[in-house]
């Protein structure tokens, strides 16, 4: 059991990945909550953003409650299968992780709202995990689709790691990226905590204030 949760918190090596498949995995046609097409495509005027903070569930449910969050949807990034399968993720042998796209409006939030509701979201000093969710699925990540975000996202993991280390936490642990393709996750993943609203959710941040946009 140890050796394979040892696998599982290692990044595979490309050459070592499951092959995966051609076509995408049939996911939802519409957001569970509000009807919105989730291949709707980005509105005039809106931005999209993607994090991974751990069991995608509970952080998808995060972001659609914020005001200026017009869709969320879940699915898997940074990894090497094309159009994987949540059972694949979660053998650790595709590199992906599990991650939420957000489409919000700008005028309405600021993507430094969206990163400061990231940090204090998660424990990002957890390396390949997250609470008791342990696999490279869970790893914290911000994937950036411009070299603004990317340079925001950048200064706020500055700001944010020495408030961390004076809580006593270890190093931050989050690797931001421009943003990967984005691989939606299956009909069932979706929006789950609005279907099964006592479902399992192990997101739980570390009490520690983010001082972004203070």
């Amino acid at each position: 059991m140890f050796s394979m949760l040892q696998k599982k918190s290692a990044m595979i090596a490309p050459a070592d990945a499951l092959p995966g498949r051609p076509d995408p995995i049939l996911t939802a046609e519409t957001h569970f909550l509000t009807a919105r097409p989730l291949k709707s495509g980005v509105p005039e005027g809106m931005e999209q953003a993607m994090f991974g903070m751990g069991c995608f569930w509970g952080v998808e449910r995060i972001f659609w409650q914020i005001k200026g969050v017009w869709l969320t949807m879940v699915g898997y990034a940074g990894g090497y299968t094309p159009n994987p399968t949540y059972d694949e993720v979660c053998t650790g042998k595709t590199g992906h992780n599990e991650v939420v796209l957000v489409i919000f409006d700008p005028a309405v939030v600021s993507y430094e709202t969206l990163l400061k509701t990231f940090w204090e979201g998660h424990d990002p000093t957890q390396g390949m995990r997250q609470g008791n969710d342990r696999g490279t699925q869970y790893r914290s990540g911000i994937y950036a689709y411009s070299g603004e975000q990317l340079a925001q996202a950048e200064a706020s993991r500055i700001m944010f790691a020495p408030k961390l280390e004076q809580a006593g936490f270890g190093a931050v642990s989050t690797e931001i990226l421009l943003a990967p393709e984005f691989y939606y996750a299956e009909d069932y993943h979706q929006q789950y905590l609005a279907k099964n609203p006592t479902g399992y959710c192990g997101i739980g941040g570390t009490g520690v204030s983010c001082p972004i946009g203070a």
